[in-house]
């Protein structure tokens, strides 16, 4: 999943970076409101953590700016302990859920993992299941039955987003802009390799490929 990761704090934002992507998640971080304004309306992200206090144009504005321009992605506030006042601003302001710093980082991935469900209808459970397998996301393995496979970073983060979408005709493009961070990775055969070892685990028939549109997850047994 991408995630536009906004703190000015950069002690802070390296150990979340560093956290969000052992979790699976392609983080984009800026530091600047102005930046981080131009970055949500033309990148495709599937979750933003934002910090209200911020240089050049502050977070709630840049919240609100986004929800007037018709943003729809889930937008995580961060806020100082005790700013209630800040907290019901940003959520008047179209934020989705808030977290009061300090915070631990489980609880943070608990949060973006509850709002990626909830954008899509789907239950807040222990595992994500779609398709006859079930995504154990804090241990990164999926199972099949009784059948339990581990997973790479990069097949994690694959499966994750396919099983995110089940059914679903996903281009090559829209996949490597959500799954992957760096144009280089996204311009290269990796994503081809990924599905291809995806299948080899789970099975040819997981995955559907359709010549010149992309993929579809069909899952196991359908």
């Amino acid at each position: 999943m991408r995630l536009l990761l906004v703190e000015d704090t950069v002690a802070l934002a390296d150990e979340l970076q560093a956290t969000l992507g052992r979790h699976g998640y392609a983080v984009d971080w800026r530091t600047d409101g102005r930046d981080a304004l131009y970055q949500g309306q033309v990148e495709p992200y599937d979750v933003i953590v934002l910090d209200l206090g911020l240089p050049g144009l502050p977070g709630l504005e840049v919240l609100a700016q986004w929800r007037k321009g018709g943003l729809a992605t889930p937008v995580l506030v961060l806020t100082a302990r005790g700013s209630w006042a800040e907290r019901i601003e940003g959520l008047r302001a179209g934020a989705d859920d808030y977290l009061t710093k300090p915070f631990h980082p489980d609880e943070l991935l608990l949060r973006l993992q509850s709002l990626l469900r909830r954008a899509r209808g789907l239950p807040n459970q222990p595992t994500l299941d779609a398709a006859g397998l079930a995504l154990d996301e804090g241990r990164q393995v999926v199972l099949r039955g009784e059948e339990e496979f581990s997973l790479t970073a990069a097949e994690f983060r694959l499966l994750r987003y396919f099983m995110l979408h089940p059914g679903q005709l996903l281009s090559k493009l829209q996949l490597s802009e959500h799954v992957y961070d760096g144009e280089r990775e996204r311009d290269s055969n990796v994503l081809e390799v990924h599905v291809n070892h995806l299948r080899r685990k789970l099975g040819r028939e997981v995955i559907e490929t359709r010549r010149g549109q992309g993929y579809r997850f069909i899952g196991a047994g359908q």
